[in-house]
């Protein structure tokens, strides 16, 4: 059965091509977050991230790919290639990602999955991709429950943290890089313990490489550990992300249904809006409950509402590097 998704890492050349071909106008636009360009048309969508990401998908993708990516794009024939062209992907290892580091109501989710050979070819069939480039949350639900069925639970492991234990932890840490170094090395290592065999770990860039190998115990540090830029691309790194996402989704319906009204995702104006309605109806308090308190949306809701943290009982707020971010992206917050 041919694919219905597939993912190219573009170079700067390629990334040009694409975007000069893509906004042709021989494709119809459309809105996509994160997008540089993004059409539809012969059955399927394209969509260039600024990452230098190309995602094609839909049923006739793999017509798309032969016909305008190969040629026009690439300069390369790639389709059933792809084993041969990227088999790192396709040795056994295991991809950790996370969901709602963003996001200020809600838990953090990491989820780990392992793969191996016939693992990555099914869970490529089955159109795993990076969670941030499946815009429905029904359609990444979906898929969520796919790729947990493909896996089993002897591969995959998840750390879900509420916004309570969430709060606590980052209490103590004072950083997200270090709390995301953390849940990640701990869904390393409770993955190896269900496959202790596993001889690499793949994650996302997100801070300087010791933070996670300092966070790693035994198991984890007998193993080949590596962080690359848009690693999502790789298959377990995917897997990763959409198992985390799921759990993300699931959790915010649970916290609606106890706040009794909706909370938004991300970290938008309509949020904030939310966040003092929660305030109003259950008290300051209740935002530790319901959202990751060290966001500065805190500090906003709680003024607005003519009260602070001190005297609402909630963790003191963050100290801010003064320093730019391009020479301390391991220390900025949120």
């Amino acid at each position: 059965m041919a694919s219905t998704s597939y993912t190219f890492p573009l170079d700067r050349e390629q990334q040009r091509a694409a975007a000069e071909l893509l906004g042709s106008g021989k494709w119809r636009a459309v809105e996509v977050p994160y997008a540089e360009v993004a059409v539809e048309g012969e059955g399927c969508r394209a969509i260039l991230y600024g990452s230098g990401k190309l995602l094609v998908q839909g049923r006739g993708a793999t017509d798309f790919v032969q016909f305008v990516v190969e040629p026009y794009i690439l300069g390369e024939v790639v389709l059933g290639r792809e084993e041969e062209l990227h088999p790192e992907e396709y040795e056994p290892h295991l991809g950790v990602d996370e969901s709602g580091k963003g996001d200020y109501f809600g838990p953090l989710v990491v989820a780990a999955a392992y793969v191996d050979r016939e693992l990555a070819r099914a869970l490529r069939e089955l159109g795993a991709r990076d969670s941030k480039t499946i815009t429905s949350d029904a359609a990444a639900m979906e898929l969520a429950r796919k790729v947990r069925a493909c896996l089993g639970e002897g591969r995959l492991a998840i750390l879900h943290l509420g916004p309570e234990a969430y709060n606590q932890l980052y209490a103590r840490m004072g950083s997200v890089n270090r709390l995301l170094a953390w849940g990640h090395a701990r869904c390393i290592e409770n993955l190896l313990e269900k496959v202790p065999g596993c001889p690499r770990a793949l994650s996302d860039q997100f801070g300087p490489d010791r933070q996670i190998r300092s966070a790693l115990m035994e198991r984890g540090r007998q193993i080949v550990f590596e962080q690359h830029p848009r690693a999502e691309a790789d298959v377990a790194v995917a897997a990763a992300s959409i198992l985390a996402r799921g759990g993300f989704l699931a959790s915010m319906a649970r916290l609606e249904a106890a706040a009794g009204m909706a909370l938004p995702k991300g970290a938008s104006r309509q949020v904030g809006t939310a966040a003092r309605r929660l305030v109003e109806a259950q008290g300051p308090q209740a935002l530790m409950k319901y959202a990751k308190v060290h966001f500065k949306t805190t500090d906003e809701v709680l003024s607005a509402a003519g009260t602070d943290r001190a005297a609402a009982g909630l963790p003191a707020a963050p100290k801010r590097s003064t320093y730019p971010f391009w020479k301390a992206k391991e220390r900025r917050e949120t």
